[in-house]
């Protein structure tokens, strides 16, 4: 993920006229940046939506995937684009934003987000931790198929890596799983994955 090329720094408004349809791009304290995302990066995620779509039409859960949406924290001039996000569909009348705009500002609205690590991982690992704790959403997974991250969040031999972050008083507990361990959901429960079945999903 990179800062585009801006003749000034944007508004949340602006960026919602000139890119909110764009599924590219999403704008961090009113600077737009390119997801880039690749094929093997798509082929996870879609992993991940089909595996949780299934969760949620097999309980009949209050729960959706949205094609697209954008995350709006208060305080700042700043709209993420998670690669996936489960709604909670009973809590959408209070959104303030939601029947204009596919726009989420309360994390009671979120069950899960999900971002697929690409070549910006800092903010997957950094500010989008700090950003969704303090929305109050209480999961978040952070799938690091091709190990991008840094060696403090997979070791000095980085190898793929899947973080389940739970929210606990308000930060997140995060598990570093890997090879056959099983994913453990908290909203999620029942679900039978394991971390590579996950990270293995970009690799051809």
């Amino acid at each position: 993920m990179t800062p585009l090329l801006q003749q000034r720094p944007l508004t949340f408004d602006e960026f919602l006229d000139h890119y909110g349809d764009d599924d590219r791009y999403e704008l961090i304290d009113r600077e737009i940046f390119d997801l880039e995302p690749t094929g093997p990066h798509e082929e996870v995620a879609a992993f991940i939506d089909r595996k949780l779509n299934v969760q949620i039409d097999t309980l009949e859960l209050p729960y959706f995937i949205p094609q697209r949406c954008l995350i709006k924290p208060l305080g700042n001039v700043t709209g993420f684009r998670p690669d996936l996000v489960v709604l909670d569909r009973s809590q959408l009348a209070k959104e303030p934003l939601w029947s204009q705009e596919p726009v989420i500002t309360m994390g009671s609205s979120i069950r899960l987000v999900v971002e697929v690590v690409s070549t910006n991982w800092q903010n997957d690992y950094a500010r989008k931790v700090e950003d969704y704790a303090a929305l109050g959403i209480a999961e978040y997974w952070i799938a690091d198929y091709a190990a991008l991250g840094g060696v403090q969040f997979l070791g000095r031999i980085k190898q793929p890596t899947l973080s389940i972050c739970e929210l606990t008083d308000g930060i997140y507990e995060a598990r570093r799983l890997r090879g056959n361990e099983r994913v453990v959901s908290p909203t999620f429960p029942n679900l039978q994955l394991t971390a590579e079945q996950i990270l293995k999903a970009g690799q051809y």
